[in-house]
């Protein structure tokens, strides 16, 4: 590698460490002196939670606490070493986010050019280095995303597999990349313990999404049913242990509530209304899994028409997850982020004017929304209705992107198939 390339990255890595540093230290001094506080709260409940369990106790006894132990186990130095601990370990992940999309970028031969740019999109964008230094988990999570992908570019499949399933327990919204993982693990693509062929950035001879076709048998290939048994063991022997300490506190909390969620508060999602004007009568079951129906029927259809494009679908289905979830808070968006640099350099869209009037759609819908929800939070206006509509504009202003960047994207499988049948011409992992 040319030592300049190199130096350019690690200077960009290291400008990006010393501002995450002093983030969190400035929250510090804002937290003590200012009375709007620069700590997510959210913090604070994982924190609350940690100090618990290092006393012995359940963590979930800190109300509001839905998460995996796994993440209270995490910040016990909280309790320990120092309360910021959290922090740095939530940055550190949203650095190594960085090297992994460089990883996975250059694995595919991108240049160094358009391989800085995209690293530059996640690791100096305003909202990400935020996330990470304000206390939110989701670096470790976005980290442990691309962690899979890397291992799967690898040939590595059960590293891929156990990695899937720890991250399914620790977040439940991943098993939404179940499906186009199981199908692109297609036995003409990919072989367990082989470094499968990977189509590179330059590769244009095909440029058109193309769906799966496969038999019932040839579905249940080996590294298919390796994978979900790994995977799915994982999952269940996190679940086992942590129910095995906490009980049905654990399962309620940390597994059961996300699937029959319902939140009175505003948000940007769009069913926050009507849950907000019949929040006094209990819903069934059925009535909070039906929200679920437009979600499934989104993921399908981007599934089968683009899981060959495995980072791509999963981008897709993120942007799609959210933007129909019966709850949307911002620190969802970065759910999406980290696929994002993985993207552009396959996109046709130019940042003028097409890529510009995306970025103001997008904001502009959002800021549109948060002017109303100040309104109502800090003025005390009744304005839920047009807080509703608001959401509607934000969900159509999601749809046109997204439908935009499927436009303008240049579809290109992850893995090549391979030459031949035989196994001589596999190329064996070290």
């Amino acid at each position: 590698m040319n030592p300049v390339e190199w130096m350019s990255f690690r200077s960009l890595l290291v400008s990006s460490m010393l501002l995450r540093v002093f983030l969190i230290i400035y929250g510090e001094w804002q937290d003590a002196h200012m009375e709007v506080r620069y700590t997510d709260v959210d913090y604070i409940v994982f924190s609350d939670a940690a100090s618990l369990m290092a006393s012995g106790q359940s963590p979930y006894k800190r109300t509001t606490y839905r998460y995996s132990p796994l993440l209270a186990l995490l910040l016990i130095p909280n309790s320990i070493l120092h309360r910021s601990w959290g922090k740095f370990l939530f940055s550190a992940s949203d650095l190594l986010v960085g090297l992994f999309i460089r990883n996975i970028l250059k694995q595919r031969k991108v240049s160094e050019k358009v391989c800085t740019v995209s690293v530059m999109v996640w690791l100096l964008n305003p909202f990400t280095f935020t996330i990470g230094t304000r206390g939110n988990c989701e670096p470790i999570v976005c980290a442990m995303i691309l962690w899979i992908i890397i291992s799967l570019m690898k040939g590595n499949l059960s590293q891929a597999a156990f990695w899937y399933g720890l991250v399914v327990h620790f977040r439940v919204y991943p098993i939404i990349y179940a499906l186009p993982i199981i199908l692109v693990l297609d036995s003409k693509l990919f072989r367990s313990g082989h470094k499968p062929p990977l189509e590179d950035w330059t590769h244009t001879s095909n440029t058109e999404k193309t769906t799966f076709h496969f038999s019932v048998r040839s579905l249940f290939s080996r590294e298919r049913i390796m994978f979900g048994l790994i995977s799915g063991g994982v999952f269940l022997a996190c679940n086992a242990v942590s129910f095995y300490f906490y009980g049905h506190e654990f399962l309620h909390e940390a597994l059961l509530y996300h699937l029959t969620r319902t939140d009175p508060r505003h948000n940007f999602s769009i069913y926050f209304y009507h849950i907000y004007l019949h929040y006094e009568r209990q819903f069934s079951a059925v009535e909070k899994l039906i929200s679920f129906l437009p979600q499934f029927t989104v993921q399908l259809a981007l599934v089968f028409c683009f899981s060959k494009d495995l980072v791509f679908c999963m981008f897709l289905q993120t942007v799609a997850f959210v933007a129909f979830n019966k709850v949307i808070t911002a620190q969802y968006f970065v759910w999406f982020y980290c696929l994002l640099p993985l993207i552009l350099p396959w996109s046709r869209m130019k940042l003028k004017w097409e890529g510009i009037l995306c970025i103001v759609l997008w904001i502009g819908a959002q800021t549109h929304w948060l002017l109303w929800g100040y309104m109502l939070e800090f003025k005390g206006v009744n304005v839920f209705l047009q807080l509703w509509m608001a959401s509607l504009v934000f969900l159509a202003a999601n749809t046109f992107v997204l439908v935009k960047i499927i436009q303008r994207h240049r579809f290109s499988p992850l893995f090549g198939q391979y030459v031949s049948s035989d196994r001589k011409n596999v190329k064996k992992l070290d």
